[in-house]
This record gives C-alpha cells, structure tokens and sequence, in this order.
C-alpha cells in the first residue's frame, strides 16, 4: 500500500473525552481477561473485582445468567452476538444496555471475546453521542483490534479487515506503522501510548482512501481503551473504529452552511453578497465560483418576471461575484462586474428559463453551442483546467434572480449530487439575503423619493437672509432617517427657519416627517412665537402617535421628534429661536467667530414631557452673521464625542465672506466617503438687514381722521420710493386696516410699510384679538372691509405682538392700479356704501365726506 492509500486528517476531533461505550475481555471460557476505566465507571466494579472472574457475576438474577450462558453458547455457534440485557451496578441498581460480543482472532487460530456495551438510560436523558455508542445501537460494523504494550497486534476481528483492507496474517506481531506506512502510524501511536500512560479512553478521527475505491474518500472515528489486569496494570490497548464517513460529511455540510450563516448578507449591497457568495464556496466547494446577477438586480430594481414565463429574449447578467482558488492566474476569464450575454442554446439559459440546476460531472469544454458563441472563453476555461461545473440558480419569489456557477480544476473529484444539494443550499440562504436587500432597496427607494419630494427643492430666504442646503441620506443598513428642513417666508419680510428630526428609519419616517414638515407650516402661518409653535407642534406629535397607537396593525410613524425654530427679522436683526430636544444652532459673526447659543434644550416632541413649557431666546445678530441649523447625524458619532464633531462644524463655518455652498461643501466633505450612518441635514443662512430708507412707520391717532392722515402718508412714501402706481390700491387697504384699527382696537395705533421684494403695509393696535372675515348679507352695512383687502392684496394676515396685534397685506412691486375712477379722495372715509353696486367708487373706497 502507497503513501496515498491512506491520508490522516488535519487533527484529532479531540484529544480526550468521556468514553462514549465501555469494553472487556473475556476468554473463551467467559472469564474476564481484561478491564478497563470505562467499564469501571458504567458497572462500578473495579479491575481488582472483575479479571479472573466470570463476567455473568454483573447479571441481577440466577435465571438472567442462564440465560445468558445459552446466549453465549449461540455467540459461539455465530461468532458474535448483540442485544439487551439487564446489568447490576455495583451499588445495587439495574442498567440496562445494549451489548455487543464480538469474536477476536489471535496468533494459532486462538480466539477471545470482546465485550462492548452502553447504557441506554445515558442515551436516552440525552448523552452526548458517540460513534461507537451509535454503531452499537445500530449494528454498524466495528473493527476491532487489539494491541500489547509495545503497540503490536494480539488480536483482531474480522471487521477490521473490511475497513483498511489489511488481512489478518499481516497484522499479527507488527506495529500500526509496520502495516500501514502511509496511515500516519506515528500520530496515532502517540495517541495509543497516551492512553496507556492515562488510562483514559482518546478518540482520532482519521479519512482514507481503501485500495478497492481509490476515488472513494471514507472517514473513520477511533476510540481507544486501555485493558488492564486484576491491579490495574495496563496489558494492552484496544481500538474500535467505526466509518462515519456519512457523519463527516454531513457535520462538513453543517459547518459550511453554518459559515454561510456569518459570512453571506453582511450588508444590503446585492453585489456584495454576491462576492461573499463566491468567497465562501472557495475552496470549501469548489475551486472556481462565479456570481452573475440579472443585472435590474444588480441595481437593486427586484424583478416581475416568474421562473416559466420568461421570453424568448434573455436577461442581460452582471458579474457580482468572483472567486478562485488561484487569484494569480492570469490567464482565467472573468472579470467582476463585467455584463454577460448568456447563450439562447447554454446551459446557463436552460436554467435562467427553467429555475433548475445544471450539474456537469465532466465538462465537455470542446463541444456545443456556448462554445461556438465565444471560442476565446471557451480556450480559457480549457487552460485553467476546470473539469467539472455546477449552475445553480438564484431563486427568490418564484423568480431567478442569478447564476452561480461552481468550478472545479485542482480537486480532481468531480462534482456529484451531494455537492449540488450542498451548493443548492448555500444558494438558497444567498438567495434570501438579496431577496431581503431588495425589499430593502424598495423600500428605501420609496422612503428617499417621498423624503425628497416633501422636503423644499429650491429654498429662499427673501429680504431675510440668504441660504444654502444639503442632505445625505443614511446608509442601506440603517435606512433613510426623518430629517428635514425648511425656510418659510413670513410677513413683514421676515423669515422662518426649521430643522427637524423625526426618530427611526424607513417610509415610516420619512411619512411622519412630511407629517410635521406640513403642521409646521401650518403653525408658521399662524405667526406664533417660537415656543408657542414648539408646544403646539408637541401636541401634534402626541396626537399622532396616540392615532397610531388605536391600531394594532399599524406600526406607530411618529415615537419622537426633535425641532429647531428660528425667526429672523431684517428690519430689527433680531433672531428669536427655541428648540425642542434639538442640537443648538451655530452663530459666526461677520468676522468669523463661531459661537453656539445657550438655548434652553426643551424636551424632544411627543414624547410626553412637555411639563415645562418651551422658551424662545433673542438674539441681536450683525448683518452677514451665519447661522447653521443641522441635525444630530452631522457632529455625532459612536467613534468620538459630539464636542469634536461641534469644533469640526465650527472649524469649516469660520470662513467669513465665503459662499454659502462652498461652506456646504466644506462641511459634508469630512464625513466618510460610505453613506453615513443617520441621516445629515445641514441649512445655513446669512443674515442680510432692510435699509432704514426702506422702512417707513407712523404713530396714528385713534380718531376717524387717521385714516385719511394714513392715506396721505402712504401715497406720499410711495412715490418717494417710486412706487406711485400702487397708490390707489395701497390707499384702500391703508384705509380699510386703519380704520378697523380705530373702531375696533385700542390705542397705539401705528402704520408701516416696509419696501422689500414686496410691499408691506403694517398697522399695529393694542387689541390683542385678531380680525376674522365675515360673510355678509346683502343688507349687512358692514363686514366687507376685510373682503376688500383680500381682492387687492397679494396676501394679507395678521400676528400677535407685544402689548397688541399686527394686521398686515402685502401687494407685488409691480401691481397694477385701480382706474382713477375708483381712487378715493383725501376726505374719504372708509365706510363701505353695502347697497352700492359692487364695482363702485362707494363699494371699493367707501363714501367721501366731502
């Protein structure tokens, strides 16, 4: 026998564990010749106990060992026997086990029996298998054989010539390394004497390749015994092998499939789950692995097509995975990421139409159609050596997803059909995690399309301030976040700034940010201060989780939110803010100080701890100061404090005069080059301020004679500001506001206008109620003032403000007026005439006194 006849495996499955059977020797006359350690502790009788005696002395009743007399007898006739019997512990209970008696063969046709035998109480309360054990209860062959203290064979049954093919003439007086040279005798001798010096039973596991079937690789497990004499010397040492060559592989097979349960779906990238697919078949299945996704796949599109229904055109692949035994070999065809165009007549279509795997024991690489179609690959794959090939199908939801393909060149065993059920499986938990990633990617895609498309596409800050963006999503593993942001335009050129953040992930999220991104403006309409805005905001986001929460069914959108809310006005440079559970803005002044202000942080949206109400802090900013309003993806991180990521922040800001979306760019530009892990929002704004010219203000009496005062001064400020054309129209609406202040509000009264990209008419009363439109009847002699401003204005409104309310209209700079018919004179005043037709001078402008 060769070298190759036998091969060892890497090493032993362990060094020593409890033995899994026990075993004796007893002579032909039924005397126990030999004890060991094992049968001490299954039996409780000790060597001293047992050699020279009769081993019927362990049987409980007279008629037991009658009966087991005539069994042996029987075991003689047969050359062995097996079955169960009742066994007395040395402490008086009864074990029942299962026995074996196998015949041994000496030197002179001298003969003895072995006993080998578990307790089937142990295996039944869920001892640890053992493969001697197993092969008692199933009657699996053992070989047996028998060694003296130098390691030669005494004695040796007719089994074990079935397992190595080594006859028993030739083992008889010889050492294992005499016998079997290429077994590596030298490392199961060492564990042989290990045993003899311990007592204690060792167990090797070793694979070999029996000369009958060089192709056939059979695994075998060897447990080995000490036998000692009536005072525990050791006589010998006992091996009993059993072919667990079935066990090996399918502990191989778990162990791979347990691999894959780690290594495959890392991530929620498709491709590189196909490379991690390729990764790990080599070398533990093949030597060569190829990923090929169907390419809408490969971009994370999931596909609609079901396995029989695809046409005649195939799908075009992109190569996501690649893996070979040799990366070094030049000469192999394939390159990630590359399109392939399978053959209409290949294999590979045959199973992209069918969704069944193509196993090729021995590829023919000189012959059919996918050769024809490319004979450059094909003389490729003849030089890399690859024999044999498998094609799997990725299949998820009843459609192919992919290829994998399995080649095999330095293993010379080709592939069979317990490789193809192993690669199958492998395939199959691939299959899942990109069927998982697109979902995933589904979802995602349609949380980012909905975050993008209620997030503002183009931001302005008006007379206010000037502004600048940006947003990057979350990475796929976390999933796009609920941050947004918005600028909204208030009157009086004012102007709002929000950044918010809505708790989780996913189209959840992103819905319950569209949610609040729209109560937000909604409340801004309103014209409340930062922190009345913030406690009605909280009561919406409490109302909304408390909706979700009535259905069982439906994940609950909204679980917490924290927001930022600024009001910046140009005329004052005045900011007041308040924040919610949010991080504070950045300020840099004009000469690029960056300070972040002591808000007070209130308590996060929804979460029902708004017992202590939200404050809005003032600020006097300079004209060009920065603000930064971001969220908490941007300066935190779980690699460092959230005091680097500040500095960081501050650090990129701090560039006076720069513009706004290079400052953007500086900052985003840090961050790692993967998505990050939460989402980053980031707004900034720089502060512009009204010139005094373009602010014009004054203090009216509370008589019906102001409002002609109003008119004047009205007319007179826009043709100074060469606006003469909106005369007539701004005349009315003076009129209208002005009037309703004095008949309705309390002293102050005070008129502005304020020139910016449009023009506002401001007038201030110390009522604090606000004006509210009425539907009149035909006969009402009131009731249409409001209607009129309406009609005339671009958008009207009005606001609280200290001490008192602000009624406000706004008309474009380029307002066409009313004819001069309708203009009113300097001693109108405004007294709506309800029975006139609707387009006179009295309707319009009201009744003169003249």
């Amino acid at each position: 026998m060769t070298n190759t006849d036998h091969m060892p495996l890497a090493e032993p499955v362990s060094s020593s564990e409890i033995p899994d059977a026990a075993i004796a020797m007893i002579d032909a006359e039924g005397t126990v010749v030999a004890w060991t350690q094992a049968a001490q502790r299954l039996v409780g009788h000790s060597a001293r106990e047992m050699v020279g005696r009769s081993a019927l002395q362990v049987l409980p009743r007279r008629e037991d060992a009658l009966s087991a007399a005539a069994a042996f007898e029987q075991c003689r006739a047969q050359g062995g026997w097996s079955g169960t019997v009742a066994v007395r512990h040395r402490d008086g209970r009864t074990l029942t086990m299962t026995l074996r008696v196998s015949l041994l063969w000496g030197q002179g046709a001298a003969t003895r029996w072995l006993v080998s035998g578990a307790d089937i109480g142990a295996l039944s309360s869920g001892a640890t298998d053992g493969s001697v054990r197993e092969s008692l209860l199933s009657h699996a062959p053992i070989g047996i054989v028998v060694r003296d203290l130098q390691l030669r064979c005494t004695w040796v049954n007719d089994a074990a010539e079935s397992h190595d093919g080594i006859p028993r003439d030739r083992r008889f007086g010889r050492r294992l390394k005499d016998s079997l040279p290429g077994f590596e005798a030298e490392a199961l001798e060492v564990v042989m004497r290990q045993v003899l010096e311990s007592g204690i039973t060792m167990v090797h596991e070793c694979r070999a390749w029996p000369p009958a079937d060089r192709r056939r690789e059979r695994v075998f497990s060897a447990s080995f015994f000490c036998l000692q004499d009536a005072d525990g010397t050791p006589l010998g040492v006992c091996s009993l092998s059993v072919d667990v060559s079935g066990n090996r592989r399918a502990r191989e097979r778990l162990a791979i499939l347990s691999e894959a349960s780690t290594r495959i779906g890392s991530t929620l990238d498709v491709m590189q789950t196909g490379q991690e697919l390729a990764e790990l078949a080599v070398p533990l299945l093949a030597d060569h692995a190829l990923v090929d996704l169907v390419e809408s796949v490969s971009f994370g599109v999931e596909l609609s097509a079901r396995i029989g229904t695809t046409s005649g055109r195939l799908p075009l692949l992109r190569r996501a995975g690649l893996a070979t035994i040799d990366p070094d070999v030049p000469a192999l065809p394939w390159v990630r990421e590359e399109v392939v165009h399978p053959h209409p007549n290949s294999s590979f279509a045959a199973v992209l139409r069918t969704g069944r795997s193509h196993l090729e024991p021995v590829l023919d690489t000189h012959a059919g159609p996918w050769v024809d179609h490319d004979p450059v690959r094909a003389q490729k794959v003849r030089d890399s050596g690859i024999h044999s090939l498998m094609v799997v199908p990725i299949r998820a939801r009843r459609c192919v997803l992919g290829l994998a393909l399995f080649g095999r060149s330095e293993e010379q065993k080709p592939f069979q059909e317990d490789d193809q059920l192993l690669a199958e499986e492998l395939v199959t938990r691939a299959a899942l995690c990109l069927d998982n990633a697109l979902q995933y990617a589904r979802e995602r895609t349609a949380a980012l399309t909905l975050q993008r498309d209620l997030l503002p596409h183009r931001v302005q800050g008006g007379a206010a301030v000037e502004v600048a963006s940006r947003y990057v999503p979350a990475d796929m593993d976390y999933g796009v976040g609920g941050d947004w942001f918005d600028v909204i335009e208030l009157s009086g050129a004012r102007v709002a700034l929000v950044v918010g953040d809505v708790v989780g992930h996913g189209i959840n999220a992103a819905a319950a940010m569209g949610r609040l991104r729209t109560a937000v403006r909604t409340l801004a309409d309103m014209d409340l201060p930062p922190h009345e805005l913030l406690a009605h905001l909280d009561d919406t986001v409490r109302r909304m989780s408390e909706e979700d929460a009535d259905n069982p069914d439906q994940v609950p959108a909204v679980v917490g939110a924290t927001c930022l809310y600024a009001v910046y006005d140009p005329v004052t440079r005045r900011c007041t803010m308040a924040r919610a559970g949010h991080p504070p803005p950045a300020i840099i002044d004009p000469q690029g100080r960056v300070v972040y202000p002591d808000l007070p942080a209130g308590a996060p949206l929804g979460l029902g701890l708004g017992l202590v109400p939200f404050e809005s802090v003032e600020l006097q900013l300079p004209e060009k100061s920065l603000l930064a309003l971001y969220t908490d993806g941007l300066v935190e991180s779980r690699d460092e404090d959230i005091d680097v990521g500040l500095h960081r922040l501050g650090t990129a800001l701090a560039q006076p005069g720069a513009p706004l979306e290079d400052l953007c760019s500086r900052v985003i530009q840090p961050l790692p080059t993967q998505a990050p892990v939460d989402d980053v929002t980031l707004l900034l704004a720089r502060t512009r301020a009204l010139e005094p010219a373009q602010v014009a203000s004054w203090e009216l009496p509370s008589e019906p004679a102001a409002a002609r005062t109003a008119r004047q001064a009205a007319a007179r400020q826009l043709s100074a500001w060469g606006l003469e054309h909106l005369a007539t129209n701004v005349e009315l609406i003076v009129s209208e506001l002005v009037t309703n202040a004095i008949r309705h509000g309390q002293e102050p009264n005070r008129l502005r206008l304020i020139q910016h990209q449009v023009l506002t008419c401001e007038v201030f009363d110390g009522n604090t109620s606000h004006p509210r439109p009425r539907h009149p009847r035909i006969l009402d002699e009131n009731g249409r003032g409001l209607f009129l401003v309406a009609q005339l204005s671009r958008r009207w409104g009005s606001r609280p403000a200290t001490a008192g309310k602000v009624v406000w209209a706004e008309q474009d700079l380029t307002a066409r007026p009313l004819p001069d018919a309708h203009r009113p004179g300097d001693d109108c005043f405004v007294s709506t005439d309800l029975k006139a037709p609707p387009t006179s001078p009295q309707a319009l402008g009201g009744t003169c006194k003249k």
